[in-house]
């Protein structure tokens, strides 16, 4: 018969913190499933996302507390995640999709819709479940960073419009609607229509994270998102120059007055490093991301260069290809996408108690 007791194993684990969220494991509802079986003990410890960025150091963490209470000689740490989703408020949700997080900036050539393909196939490759929602109306272009542009939508049984599926994410675009160099001339009515549309006529199934691919500026796009849309947050997206931050500021004013979390900014084409000497150039100027940061009181998450390769993969559809390939620069892609995530556990995240205990 174990002398361990359930008592000591979570009061080891109340020594552990969370390191995002600042509070121990304990508390945070993180533990699951303890089993004591003689000298050994085994948990499941549930991450508050797959993309979590510090998944080592807790595994780690919560492995060397186990080891520490006495009488265990062996320990085993399980992680798995369980995305909690946005407070809703008085907005309609949108059925099974958890988060939905808008990626936004001030003016149009900043990369946005470039950083909102990267992010969401990032998150699809730590696990998440994730869909891309292309609301640029007049300028789509997702379709062919993702290699889409013969793709048209289909409708479900239930009468929805079903979301194309690429690369482990799932894509709805206005860019699936039009051909060629087709323009489509609406007035705000309209767009505010297509984007409900999207949002609520298409059959997103279960979501993690939604992302929103927003037209630049402040208008119906982002109106009718704020207005109506339960969303997670908003990711700013700038370049270092200070005409294109300092209008990215309006926008994530805009989003703060309706009450929008703002989870950071991500500064796009920070630098240009030659392949011959390896000198960084900064092209556009320094300091754009940080300056925002510094003004609005939001994190910089984080800073991608200016690089041919990613422009090429974009333009011949092949973006997963650089999310796969063991670079530096996917390596920046792939902490951002979990910095993004665990800002969004951070906005989202209350205490709970229900830690289960089972005896073996």
């Amino acid at each position: 018969m174990s002398n361990i007791t359930e008592a000591q194993v979570l009061d080891a684990l109340r020594t552990v913190q969370e390191p995002d969220l600042h509070k121990d494991l304990v508390a945070c509802d993180m533990i699951r499933d303890i089993r004591i079986n003689g000298d050994e003990v085994s948990v499941k410890v549930m991450l508050t996302t797959p993309a979590c960025p510090l998944k080592g150091k807790i595994q780690a963490d919560v492995q060397r507390a186990l080891l520490s209470i006495p009488g265990v000689a062996k320990a085993h740490v399980e992680l798995d995640s369980t995305v909690q989703g946005a407070r809703h408020g008085n907005r309609e949700a949108v059925g099974g999709i958890k988060n939905i997080v808008a990626v936004a900036s001030g003016k149009g050539g900043v990369g946005k819709s470039t950083v909102s393909a990267l992010l969401a196939l990032a998150l699809s490759r730590e696990g998440a479940r994730v869909g891309l929602l292309d609301a640029d109306i007049y300028g789509p272009s997702i379709p062919r960073m993702l290699g889409m542009n013969d793709h048209k939508p289909t409708g479900s049984e239930s009468g929805k419009i079903l979301p194309i599926e690429r690369e482990g994410i799932k894509v709805m675009s206005m860019g699936f609607m039009v051909t060629g160099s087709q323009a489509v001339v609406w007035r705000g009515p309209m767009v505010h229509k297509a984007i409900h549309t999207f949002m609520y006529d298409v059959d997103w199934g279960q979501l993690d994270y939604l992302l929103v691919d927003l037209p630049p500026g402040t208008g119906d796009a982002q109106l009718t998102l704020t207005q109506s849309v339960p969303l997670a947050g908003v990711v700013a997206v700038t370049t270092p120059q200070e005409v294109a931050f300092t209008i990215a500021s309006k926008v994530v004013t805009m989003f703060r007055d309706t009450k929008v979390p703002a989870l950071g900014v991500i500064e796009n084409m920070s630098y240009f490093q030659c392949p011959c000497c390896n000198e960084k150039t900064p092209i556009f100027g320094k300091g754009g991301g940080a300056e925002i940061s510094r003004r609005m009181g939001m994190p910089l998450v984080g800073s991608l260069p200016l690089d041919p390769l990613l422009c090429q993969e974009a333009d011949l559809g092949e973006m997963g290809k650089l999310i796969d390939s063991d670079t530096p620069l996917s390596q920046t892609i792939r902490k951002i996408a979990r910095d993004v995530a665990a800002r969004v556990s951070i906005t989202n995240f209350s205490c709970g108690a229900m830690t289960q205990v089972v005896r073996a």
